[in-house]
């Protein structure tokens, strides 16, 4: 038997992308109610710092984010999770209600208020139109192919969900945001810095928790993120949303086994 690739994914308003080690793949159903898929190779931009704690993280979030404008490009049809109207709308109010919150003393209240704004948008995205759904069809997907048994038939809560990187990523913010005020420091490159830095501490909280995910510690840590899941981030999907689902699955490893046989 041979080992399961890594898989992860994010959905998308009509579809979903899917990245293994070396490759992305993404299917989507189109206006005509038919299924587009398409893959290509993921950049790498990770390899220098695979090893350094912090560093590593960002760059394979950095990783993630590079494919999606390439699923874009090939395919047009694809519905990308904030790209609607109301979505950026919300992106934008969400950014005026947190400067209002900061303009009084910085204090830990404040910026956890901010930082609890921050995830309106992402709510709303996931809480109109199929986007939810198709969260399911992710996590379902993936299950599957990780566990054997059939994409129906697989939870649509996973424990390598991103939405378990939420809450230490708000604890960072939290502090970090709150600090820097304190020191007087201000402005978007210190805004910038706290928001890497808070990026980087939930990665390696996300890793440890996979590496002991028998712990009690782990457990608790994954908490917020299925309850995330569970509550508003997935929705159990369509029999037409999981066709879409095991597209997506069989071309990445389509791609991934053409590459490993090279």
């Amino acid at each position: 038997m041979t080992d399961k690739l890594r898989l992860g994914g994010m959905a998308l308003g009509n579809g979903l992308l899917v990245h293994g080690p070396t490759h992305w793949a993404a299917a989507v159903r189109d206006g005509g109610g038919e299924i587009a898929v398409a893959s290509g190779r993921k950049p790498r931009l990770g390899a220098t710092v695979d090893g350094v704690p912090g560093l590593r993280g960002i760059a394979k979030l950095a990783e993630a984010f590079v494919v999606i404008p390439l699923t874009k490009r090939a395919l047009p049809q694809a519905q990308l999770p904030m790209q609607d109207v109301r979505t950026a709308g919300a992106m934008a109010v969400a950014a005026l209600i947190g400067r209002g919150l900061r303009s009084g003393r910085p204090t830990i209240g404040r910026e956890g208020a901010t930082a609890a704004v921050s995830l309106l948008p992402a709510v709303l995205a996931l809480r109109s139109g199929d986007l939810a759904a198709y969260h399911g069809v992710e996590h379902k997907a993936i299950a599957a192919y990780e566990r054997d048994e059939e994409v129906v038939d697989a939870a649509k809560e996973h424990d390598r969900c991103g939405s378990n990187l939420v809450a230490p990523m708000l604890v960072g913010a939290t502090a970090g945001n709150a600090a820097i005020r304190r020191l007087g420091k201000r402005g978007p490159l210190a805004e910038t810095a706290v928001a890497l830095a808070s990026m980087a501490f939930a990665v390696e909280v996300f890793g440890w928790s996979e590496r002991h995910a028998d712990s009690a510690l782990a457990k608790l840590l994954r908490r917020p993120g299925h309850e995330i899941q569970r509550l508003f981030g997935t929705r159990e999907p369509s029999e037409q949303q999981l066709a879409v689902g095991r597209a997506a699955l069989v071309e990445i490893l389509r791609v991934e086994g053409a590459e490993n046989s090279q």
